[in-house]
């Protein structure tokens, strides 16, 4: 047993090396499906805790560009080569204890319909709550997904002997776990991975991949309808892989477009505001497979934190964005009534400010054609790249205009810039204090990329690295400026 103990404090000193933090892949959309893990559990037992020991974040990241600050409950992780994608959920209990019962049953096939595999986190210092043995034997119906039963605040080896209190409920693997000190975690995550699928590459045919979401009777089903039915475009249905859903092509004026088949988002409030973390796997998986989210709002109930939310997550995932107001013909209008719901939106949505919005009715079709030229539009700017050259001659006017800031007494300098990526194009600049640079600065210089590159309607990423000591190198590249 010593032996044992002592193998997995050798494994955990490794652990650092082998779990990555919730990296994104910038410009890496290779449209791939990964793997979805969901952490259910009751309130209190390290849900978040394991949360962002696995994917080494913090909770309530916050970023620094106005209109997106908000809490991120999902995060990227790279086991050991194993990419799958991790779901925080909220505590089971509800004030309303009447109630229990109907939220758990809600929630525990949520996580069965949506996720791959399921973690229960138990609480290892409290010890087993009547609300667990409810869980499990909710778990316990017919399941063709992994379920693995973890004991949280299990520090040390000396303290698993908390673990015999939990085989009462019926459960013969169970996993010792710390979320805190990192105990156990190693021999968890490589019995985890194991037990998920493999990640799905997306068909390799050159076509836009179109992913329509919103939240639930915004006219999501209407739109898909209206451009696959009325106008039979449809050429064929394309399996979505092995999560059972349907992805319909349809070509138009020789163009080939894949509509990705995508759920509505739960409203947060109709059940429980913690349910709406498990509704977002869907869509998080549509978002992974676009290349352009189409975010369909419903006009006649007005623009809603929701519909932010859900904004929100395009742009976290580096899609290409077109906002769509739906349902405009039964809005009581005026001449100057679009324009105000333009005005409010990019208020509410200020983070999607090159994002292009229209009003449609999928009802009546007003409109619905000219989706495809903005589609086309905005994937064309998506899929951009930009020389070197050119991008740089942008990057000295821009700084020559407007000074970057001091930094210590000494000016923040920007060497040479090159586009690494697209969908979306993302650049790498290279300077002298990367991270001093200010994110006002750093949005001074992405709207100057826009005006040089016309590049107005699509996610620009900007990364700012330290150089790397080839001083000949850039000052030969300053000389040919």
């Amino acid at each position: 047993m010593t032996a044992f103990y002592l193998r997995r404090k050798i494994r955990l000193g490794v652990q650092s090396l082998l779990c990555t933090c919730m990296s994104r892949d910038y410009g890496m959309n290779n449209h791939t499906m990964k793997p979805v893990v969901a952490i259910v559990g009751r309130p209190n037992v390290g849900k978040s805790s394991f949360f962002n020991r696995v994917t080494r974040t913090r909770d309530a990241i916050v970023d620094n560009l106005p209109g997106v600050t908000r809490d991120r409950n999902y995060g990227n992780v790279n086991w050991d080569g194993v990419k799958f994608t991790l779901i925080d959920t909220g505590g089971f209990i509800e004030n309303d204890a009447d109630n229990f019962a109907h939220h758990i049953r809600f929630q525990i096939r949520q996580a069965i319909e949506d996720a791959d595999v399921i973690v229960l986190m138990l609480d290892g210092k409290g010890g087993i709550s009547p609300f667990d043995a409810d869980i499990i034997e909710m778990l316990r119906s017919p399941l063709t997904k992994p379920v693995f039963y973890a004991v949280n605040k299990i520090d040390g080896f000396e303290q698993e002997v908390n673990l015999y209190d939990f085989y009462a409920l019926g459960v013969e693997n169970l996993y010792p776990v710390s979320a805190e000190h990192g105990y156990g975690i190693t021999d968890f995550l490589d019995d985890l991975v194991r037990a998920l699928p493999e990640s799905v590459p997306e068909p390799s045919e050159e076509m836009i991949r179109v992913a329509v979401v919103g939240k639930p009777n915004a006219g999501k089903s209407s739109l898909i309808n209206r451009i696959l039915g009325e106008n039979r475009l449809v050429v064929s249905h394309v399996p979505g892989t092995t999560r059972d859903a349907i992805d319909s092509v349809c070509n138009i004026d020789g163009k080939s477009y894949l509509f990705i088949d995508t759920a509505g988002i739960r409203r947060k409030g109709r059940v429980s505001k913690k349910l709406e973390k498990f509704s977002i796997i869907k869509a998080l998986r549509s978002l992974d497979r676009c290349d352009v989210a189409l975010i369909v709002m419903d006009a006649d109930e007005g623009i809603t934190d929701q519909d932010i939310s859900i904004a929100g997550y395009a742009y976290e995932r580096g899609c290409g964005c077109i906002l769509l107001l739906n349902k405009w013909d039964i809005i009581e209008k005026d001449s100057k009534t679009a324009q105000k719901f333009y005005e409010r939106l990019r208020m509410e949505a200020k983070f999607l400010s090159f994002a292009p919005a229209m009003t449609i009715s999928a009802l009546t079709g007003q409109r619905v054609q000219k989706i495809f030229n903005l589609v086309d539009e905005v994937y064309g700017q998506y899929a951009t790249r930009i020389g070197t050259g050119p991008l740089n001659k942008i990057l000295e006017r821009a700084t020559g205009k407007n000074e970057p800031s001091l930094h210590r007494g000494r000016r923040i300098k920007f060497y040479y810039a090159t586009q690494v990526s697209a969908k979306p194009p993302t650049f790498v600049c290279f300077a002298n204090f990367p991270e001093a640079v200010h994110f006002s600065y750093k949005r001074y210089l992405i709207n100057q990329i826009r005006e040089g590159t016309g590049l107005d309607k699509t996610l620009i990423r900007i990364i700012f690295r330290k150089r790397t000591g080839r001083l000949k190198f850039d000052k030969k590249v300053r000389r040919t400026k």
